[in-house]
């Protein structure tokens, strides 16, 4: 790839670019060739994925160091986007989770999964939708979760940060329809990252069988963007279930609105 092709293509922003997803879209938006900001607290580490993807894809990558769970570290990076007209990607991965009952979970922790699931999450793609509105192109890819379609009690809130990121992204898609910005939305489901470590679960307890190597998902989120997928499920076989889901969801919503009380509700007199 010349410099002149990455120019043409412009940058890709990538929040949690340190390890897992985020290094590897990193490496796939390189390989395509995007110039690249990458986004994380690992200063080390972002500098030494930063020097080998520019030395194997002659690319031009950016460190950004930054806490996006305070709103200093969030700041810089909506800067970036706001100001730098070369950007017109950006992957929403940045994200933890936490395994605990609710009643052993801190505030302290419960405030910053909300920060960076939710809060940067939704600032970042604000940023960036009103930069490719504007320009009249660009894409925003947001990294949600398998999780988010469904409760489960061993995640009480990190499944509802990604159950959020689910309908925020179809709002954005609603949003941008026809204006030349492109939304997408994944939803992984169980991937080899250290993301367990943090969350603090062990991977040897589960079934081998279930996880999916971040490469694979990667790939299969590209595979599913280039398609021009809305919602990619890179583990799901039956794609018709998301199809049944969107349908039900929307078959609820508008049944909802409805001036008269349920008959079940209803007391006779």
């Amino acid at each position: 790839m010349t410099e002149s092709q990455s120019r043409n293509l412009g940058a890709a922003v990538v929040t949690g670019a340190s390890s897992g997803i985020g290094k590897v879209y990193a490496d796939r938006l390189a390989a395509r060739g995007y110039d690249l900001v990458l986004v994380a607290r690992r200063a080390e580490r972002l500098h030494q994925i930063a020097i080998d993807l520019q030395e194997r894809y002659s690319i031009r990558a950016e460190v950004l160091v930054a806490d996006l769970t305070q709103p200093a570290g969030l700041s810089s990076a909506i800067e970036k986007i706001s100001s730098d007209p070369s950007i017109s990607f950006l992957v929403n991965n940045a994200g933890f989770s936490a395994a605990k009952p609710l009643s052993e979970t801190s505030t302290a922790l419960l405030t910053s999964m909300i920060a960076l699931n939710i809060t940067a999450l939704t600032a970042l793609s604000k940023a960036a939708l009103t930069r490719f509105q504007e320009q009249g192109f660009g894409a925003i890819v947001n990294i949600g979760s398998g999780v988010g379609f469904g409760p489960m009690s061993t995640i009480p809130v990190y499944g509802p940060t990604k159950a959020y990121v689910l309908q925020f992204t179809q709002i954005l898609q609603q949003t941008v329809e026809g204006t030349g910005v492109r939304v997408q939305l994944v939803t992984p489901g169980a991937i080899v990252t250290e993301g367990w470590e943090v969350a603090g679960l062990s991977m040897d307890s589960m079934d081998p069988a279930v996880f999916m190597t971040a490469e694979d998902c990667v790939d299969a989120a590209f595979a599913g963007f280039d398609k021009g997928e809305l919602i990619t499920a890179p583990s799901l076989e039956d794609d018709t279930l998301l199809r049944k889901y969107e349908d039900s969801a929307s078959e609820v919503l508008q049944a909802m609105f409805d001036g008269r009380t349920a008959t079940r509700y209803r007391v006779t007199k």
